[in-house]
């Protein structure tokens, strides 16, 4: 049993090889960050729209724009990556941020990279407009180095790997990932997937091979299912054991209890899904976990809406989860295909990010454009239920921990289930009330560039006014779990209102009173010794008797 202070995790069922999600970001359509993807499931949004071409997709905004400085490339090398590559570099850097790691820090350690992607529509770009080969091609287009850079950015020595087995590469790439961190060959994982689509030709492919939708939209086990709508983004998590995450304080947006892999040897043909195939993977899926089948709570689809793929996923789940359910407690069922498309190569970690949001939020949206079972779907016999509107979910009443499971399919039958399970929160603990007058921290804000210092304080003043975030708690991460970078400022956070004004007028350029902006000087440490007649008796008293750091470095010093 692991126990971190008032935390006791007993219902992972004293495995010592449980995993945390311990960071996370996304780029979705419509949801350009974590906190607005769950915003985009919880009202039931639907984020696709037409493009320039005609067809109905899952777009994100803004795919070329990327800070090339920021990542130690200039722009002629940038101009020749793939956009994927430059993505993968943002989604890990922002995971790793989230997680509380400076990602400076990972410097030399055995950090593993897996990532998922199954097309490479950059490269399709530039032959077709005859672009000649630079000096970056090699590098800028090969698939390897969607895992290989962003190692390579950070200085990391683990696995470096990237994935393709189709629709399932990402959720594939997070089963490596926990295979690494339980085999000691990574003591951190970055997992995740990126799909961007940038060529009309796999939209053409994908069409003549009778895939996707004619009216654009995933009708996931719905009678009117006839085909998946493409989608765009990506997603990386932060994986670590759970051992250390507890003993290093991590939030944890949920624990990976198993990640089970493997192919269903073709139905009638190579694309043609088999149900006992899915049913092995399910099957091992909860064995690894050591779980009941029917005490997970809910299972986040595979769900494309094609009328030949559906039926033969809810005929697998029947018959591994819906067995032994009462008929008033069906396995819940949904898919986020219907709100952000199908994002093919990152469609598993879209589907993973949802899952671990529902378990941390104890609630699962609705899933979108289901109205009547597929007559091949019998719901009712399966133990099956489509949740179409947000429910609560409820501690079971046993004590039973809650789980979840996560699927992801590929078009030539390599199959990935992943487990998960619910962590409860900790026992809220009281701060203790600071002594009055006390000392406030400054917030510090730093950036590699004068506008993107100027870009962070006006990201920072938007989430300081639509949330109720402590400043003091947000300058307390700044300094600890932010990297360091040239331009810097420092604001005094003692008054909310104040500080939001500040931030504002920062971003406008403005500097107001209390505010320092400068840049760093490379370096190490300078020590002034201003020589007698600069002291006072007493001097220091009041700050040794306020902050205990001070106070100790100071015993130190004097013995």
């Amino acid at each position: 049993m692991l126990v971190s202070g008032d935390l006791v995790t007993s219902r992972i069922d004293d495995r010592s090889d449980a995993i945390a999600v311990v960071g996370m970001s996304c780029r979705f359509p419509g949801a350009p960050g974590v906190e607005e993807f769950w915003k985009l499931l919880t009202d039931g949004t639907e984020a696709v729209s037409r493009a320039a071409d005609g067809r109905r997709r899952g777009m994100i905004e803004a795919v070329g724009d990327f800070d090339a400085t920021f990542f130690g490339m200039s722009p002629r090398e940038a101009a020749e990556t793939d956009p994927q590559q430059r993505l993968l570099l943002e989604l890990g850097w922002e995971a790793l941020e989230d997680a509380g790691i400076v990602p400076g820090s990972l410097r030399g350690e055995a950090v593993g990279i897996f990532v998922g992607a199954m097309h490479n529509d950059y490269a399709t770009l530039l032959h077709r407009a005859g672009a000649p080969a630079g000096a970056h091609t090699a590098t800028g287009l090969q698939p390897a180095m969607l895992a290989n850079r962003l190692s390579y950015v950070l200085g990391t020595r683990g696995p470096s790997l990237a994935v393709d087995t189709a629709q399932s590469s990402s959720l594939v790439a997070v089963a490596l990932a926990v295979e690494s961190l339980r085999a000691g060959t990574s003591r951190i994982a970055i997992a995740g997937g990126v799909n961007l689509i940038l060529a009309d030709e796999g939209s053409a492919t994908m069409e003549r091979l009778g895939a996707l939708s004619p009216d654009g939209r995933c009708y996931t086990f719905d009678a009117r299912a006839n085909g998946y709508v493409r989608g765009e983004g990506g997603a990386a998590v932060v994986l670590k054991p759970l051992a250390d995450a507890l003993a290093d304080g991590d939030p944890v947006y949920c624990v990976v209890r198993s990640a089970a892999t493997g192919n269903d040897g073709g139905g009638p043909g190579l694309t043609s899904p088999d149900h006992e195939g899915q049913e092995a993977v399910l099957r091992t899926a909860c064995a690894q976990a050591g779980v009941d089948p029917a005490k997970v709570r809910f299972v986040e689809l595979h769900g494309t809406g094609t009328p030949v793929g559906d039926p033969v996923e809810a005929r697998a789940l029947g018959a591994v989860h819906g067995s032994g359910r009462p008929a008033d407690a069906p396995l819940l069922v949904g898919s986020v295909k219907t709100n952000i498309g199908h994002l093919e190569g990152a469609a598993g970690i879209a589907g993973l990010v949802k899952a671990a949001l529902c378990l941390r939020n104890r609630t699962l949206p609705g899933s979108l454009n289901f109205v009547t079972p597929h007559p091949a779907i019998p719901l009712d016999r399966l133990r099956l239920k489509v949740q179409t509107t947000p429910t609560t979910l409820h501690p079971d009443p046993d004590g039973a921990p809650l789980l979840a499971g996560v699927s992801s399919f590929g078009i030539g039958g390599t199959n990935c289930h992943v487990v998960l399970e619910h962590l409860p929160e900790p026992a809220p603990t009281t701060r203790e009330a600071l002594p009055a007058p006390h000392l406030v921290p400054p917030l510090l804000l730093s950036a590699r560039s004068h506008p993107a210092l100027l870009a962070q304080a006006a990201r920072l003043r938007d989430h300081l006014s639509r949330t109720a975030a402590d400043p003091q708690d947000v300058a307390y991460s700044l300094a600890t779990t932010r990297s360091l970078f040239e331009h810097r400022a420092a604001l005094p956070c003692g008054n909310r209102e104040e500080l939001v004004a500040a931030l504002d007028a920062l971003a406008h350029g403005r500097i107001t009173a209390g505010v320092r902006v400068d840049s760093a000087v490379s370096g190490g440490t300078a020590v002034l010794f201003t020589g007698q007649g600069a002291q006072w008796v007493g001097m220091g008293r009041e700050l040794y008797g306020l902050d205990g750091v001070f106070a100790a470095a100071l015993d130190e010093v004097l013995g």
